[in-house]
């Protein structure tokens, strides 16, 4: 009886110590994960957007979080242009400032998708006449 105890608890500190290695090494792959100057940049822009516009708003960072509901931390981290902040997150907040449709209108007027359309549309064109 002793015994299988013992090894389901050898089992399960080696899954823990597995499942710790793993979580550490994503974490650091993450944090290691680069951007280039100018994408920083808008993430900065960003953030600061959204600060501003809670700040307009006269919401304060812990009301925001809450009807986010997410934490006061990842606010913070959004507000601070990090990377590591998920899209869902972005919208929760948006929402909660009443700007979800701002990440609506996101690449929705791709002005050099729209040219190179063009571009093969009249090559087509003069191919046929």
């Amino acid at each position: 009886m002793y015994g299988e105890q013992n090894d389901s608890l050898a089992k399960n500190l080696v899954y823990h110590k597995i499942k710790a290695v793993i979580c550490s090494s994503y974490e650091t792959l993450m944090k290691n994960a680069t951007l280039l100057p100018k994408e920083e940049r808008i993430l900065a822009r960003l953030g600061e957007n959204i600060r501003l516009a809670r700040m307009r708003r006269k919401i304060s960072a812990e009301l925001l979080a809450e009807r986010a509901n997410i934490g006061r931390t990842t606010l913070w981290s959004l507000e601070k242009g990090h990377a590591n902040v998920s899209l869902s997150t972005l919208l929760r907040v948006l929402h909660a400032l009443g700007m979800a449709e701002e990440l609506q209108k996101l690449a929705e007027d791709d002005v050099l998708g729209r040219k190179l359309q063009d571009i093969e549309l009249l090559k087509r064109n003069s191919r046929k006449s």
